[in-house]
């Protein structure tokens, strides 16, 4: 246990979903997992331990922001000996023919953040995610006809919507850095897991864009996420 999680050594499987709402994890495990198991609930942050078409998955949270996803995927890769994450979560777009809940998969992730030097004393500012799981999520949205757009993705410390201005933002970019999407966490998963020898990926649904007016509701969340979801579960069998 951990001062952060209480599921005991060998309640999590070596495969782990991570959605940032609690809720949405109770969701996933209530719809998609056989025989599971609540095994963490410490700060509300859920996680449950089952079978998906008999592969043992743990489904869990991980809050909002690089910090919050910095603390569980640690502690899940160092105490727990899970050998890959894959976060699944919501996005900003930021290409012109993006629609609300197209599904993205993020290659590598910028950041402005100084996650990676406060945590391990290093002056990086793109994380990759694992090329191994990648192709597997690819040929699973091949053989389901899912559109995937792949590429490199912003990871912020605030929320998109929320910026005074985008543009500044693009404009400070370090040459050949262009980034399709944004969102608050795929950077920390992505370099905790090179920092560990671990894998690591990030699918994402578009829920707002810099060129469309619409933003999608709690309720639209819900249910136009379960694509993405169904993807990642796929991948891992």
């Amino acid at each position: 246990m951990t001062p952060h999680n209480n599921a005991k050594k060998g309640e999590i499987a070596k495969t782990v979903i991570m959605p940032g709402d609690p809720m949405r994890a109770k969701y996933i495990a209530e719809k998609y997992l056989k025989d599971y198991k609540l095994v963490n609930e410490v700060r509300g942050m859920y996680a449950y331990t089952g079978l998906y078409n008999g592969k043992e998955v743990t489904v869990m949270a991980h809050g909002m922001g690089m910090p919050s996803m910095g603390i569980y995927a640690y502690e899940l890769y160092k105490f727990y000996d899970v050998a890959e994450i894959i976060r699944i979560g919501s996005c900003g777009a930021y290409e012109k023919d993006m629609k609300l809940f197209d599904i993205i998969l993020s290659t590598a992730c910028y950041t402005e953040s100084s996650f990676a030097l406060t945590l391990n004393n290093d002056l990086c500012h793109v994380a990759y995610s694992d090329e191994d799981l990648n192709i597997k999520i690819g040929k699973v949205a091949y053989q389901n006809g899912i559109k995937l757009y792949r590429g490199m993705t912003a990871c912020l410390d605030c929320f998109d919507v929320y910026m005074t201005d985008v543009n500044k933002f693009f404009d400070r970019m370090p040459e050949g850095i262009k980034p399709i999407a944004a969102e608050m966490e795929a950077f920390a998963l992505f370099y905790v897991a090179k920092m560990l020898g671990k894998k690591a990926a990030c699918l994402m649904s578009v829920v707002d864009s810099k060129y469309i007016k619409d933003v999608a509701t709690t309720e639209e969340r819900e249910q136009g996420l379960d694509k993405m979801i169904k993807l990642a579960l796929d991948s891992v069998l």
